[in-house]
């Protein structure tokens, strides 16, 4: 059966885009070298028409040149129909890996919500409010203690602060009044002698003129101090 009928034989599996863009590029490369060589010639015919004069010789340089010339055009629509080809093959192409990408997101946000979904059945809200109440009341103590722990102990707690303000107040007005022109307290300004001495009730020292003039009455004829006599006493 199988020499009569055959066997099937497999099919080739279809090219794939990147295949496909592939020989579409490998084939524009190859016409872009015929475009080429097509260049070279039409220089050549250029010259030649150049350096020729005009007559049969010329025109047929020409006509070589300008069948030269229509090969390039048609393998300039070649390349032009490939350079087409391939444009679309890569469009289709990105949007193929737009759609590939789409889908790989999509099942890891389907992973995701999964793992979510498992997590969150252990985990309560309530437990996270009660954390949350249990660390207010930590910081209030802590802050009790941070109180306690920064109190004066040389202050009493039953002074009165309007007290001290009274107080303070007539502190700073008997200052006022002890203070001078200038601002020098009373207590600092240098004493009266003469009051000092009338409240001792003190008697005025001797001036220097007195003392004087019982020296010079002690003089001799000479001019010299006397000397005291000693008395003799029987």
């Amino acid at each position: 059966m199988k020499r009569v009928f055959g066997v099937k034989k497999d099919k080739e599996p279809p090219p794939s885009l990147n295949e496909a863009s592939d020989r579409i590029n490998k084939r524009g490369e190859s016409v872009d070298e015929k475009i080429k060589q097509l260049d070279g010639e039409l220089a050549r015919y250029k010259e030649q028409i150049k350096r020729t004069r005009p007559g049969p010789t010329q025109e047929a340089v020409k006509a070589r040149a300008m069948r030269i010339l229509k090969q390039k055009r048609m393998y300039e629509g070649q390349r032009d129909m490939l350079y087409n080809q391939t444009f679309n093959l890569d469009q289709v192409a990105f949007a193929s890996e737009g759609i590939k990408d789409a889908q790989q997101t999509m099942s890891a946000l389907k992973s995701a919500n999964k793992e979510l979904k498992g997590m969150m059945k252990t985990v309560k809200i309530q437990d996270f409010d009660n954390l949350q109440d249990d660390m207010m009341e930590l910081m209030d103590v802590s802050n009790e203690i941070q109180e306690s722990l920064g109190r004066s102990y040389s202050v009493p707690d039953d002074i009165d602060e309007e007290d001290l303000m009274g107080e303070l107040d007539a502190l700073e007005a008997d200052m006022g009044l002890e203070t001078d022109g200038e601002g020098v307290p009373s207590y600092l300004q240098p004493d009266n002698e003469s009051d000092f001495n009338e409240e001792l009730n003190l008697p005025s020292a001797p001036s220097g003129h007195a003392i004087t003039s019982r020296i010079v009455k002690a003089e001799d004829e000479f001019g010299l101090p006397q000397v005291p006599r000693a008395s003799l006493r029987g």
